[in-house]
């Protein structure tokens, strides 16, 4: 299979020992000058907004609030300025016992949280308020929506899911039904466990060429199996045979090569319906030669007994 490659720019001696993916799953990428990059931000603003952090979230809603009240005290307050209540309580007022700019801002934090009107109520004979009361409270349903379904969102995101669904520390190379393979583990932390999942592996290199571009190249690692149940922590193996990326790789030499096997693990979480990947990838320095995975599946009492304290352990064959 040909590689796919992605030319990059600077020295390749720049990119050596970097990784492409770190091991918790995110990618060791930094944008920069994305063309209208703000606009689409703004124009999903929903998707920009849940995959913020919980800090800016907070920050914004707390703020949408407060500029809201703010915003509808001052239109409060100039209707009270222009139908001469401020100072004149003998005067037919829009907005009972509104006489101030404090007053004005109670009134509005109480139509925007919906508290009850108590001291203060509007007067149903000045049309405007009626109409700006009503927008307020538009308004106020359309922020308690957003924030409530953002809220959701965020709560049951993807990925932290995925942070339940862990790859072993190191991968090794050993003898597996009677040939050379590289085995890494995976397993499901979680009790509602996923029924079945589809894994995938690629080495990933950066290579100069002799115009001295630096290209990044990926390569398929075929799998013994792609499809893998997790009831039961699983062992993703690929055969180091003819034809195989790493077919030349030898103890000696494994510490010198720079490579990156990268992992994906794409299932269905069988309590949301929902499609999500866990990644993780291996340098050569996190690949044991000669190791195999401490057996952590035992059977008793007619259960299937997995002791996960020993989920990253090796030991010499």
């Amino acid at each position: 299979m040909f590689p796919i490659t992605l030319m990059l720019g600077g020295s390749i001696f720049s990119f050596r020992q970097q990784r492409y993916i770190h091991k918790n799953g995110r990618f060791n990428t930094a944008f920069q000058q994305i063309p209208g990059q703000w606009g689409h931000f703004v124009v999903d603003i929903y998707t920009t907004l849940v995959e913020s952090r919980w800090r800016v979230i907070l920050l914004l809603f707390a703020l949408s609030y407060v500029l809201t009240s703010f915003l509808f005290c001052l239109i409060y307050w100039l209707i009270a300025y222009e139908n001469g209540d401020l100072g004149n309580p003998e005067n037919t007022l829009c907005v009972s016992n509104v006489y101030t700019f404090t007053g004005a801002f109670l009134y509005a934090m109480e139509t925007q949280f919906t508290v009850g009107y108590g001291f203060r109520s509007m007067n149903e004979n000045c049309v405007v308020a009626v109409v700006v009361v009503s927008i307020q409270d538009l308004l106020s349903c359309l922020i308690d929506c957003l924030i409530i379904s953002i809220t959701i969102a965020k709560m049951a995101n993807a990925r932290k899911r995925a942070w339940t669904v862990g790859f072993s520390k190191n991968a090794v190379i050993s003898v597996w039904d009677g040939g050379l393979c590289l085995l890494l583990r995976i397993g499901d932390f979680r009790r509602n466990h996923i029924l079945e999942g589809s894994v995938r592996a690629q080495l990933v290199r950066y290579t100069k060429s002799p115009t001295g571009e630096v290209h990044l190249s990926w390569q398929n690692l075929g799998l013994q199996s792609t499809s893998i149940t997790l009831a039961v922590p699983a062992m993703v193996v690929h055969r180091l045979q003819p034809g195989s990326p790493l077919y030349s790789l030898s103890p000696d030499c494994l510490g010198q090569e720079d490579f990156e096997v990268v992992v994906t693990f794409t299932y269905i979480d069988d309590s949301k319906g929902v499609l999500r990947q866990t990644r993780t990838s291996y340098r050569p320095q996190e690949i044991q030669w000669g190791h195999r995975f401490v057996d952590m599946v035992r059977f008793e009492n007619g259960h299937h007994h997995a002791d996960y304290s020993l989920f990253h352990y090796t030991t010499l064959e």
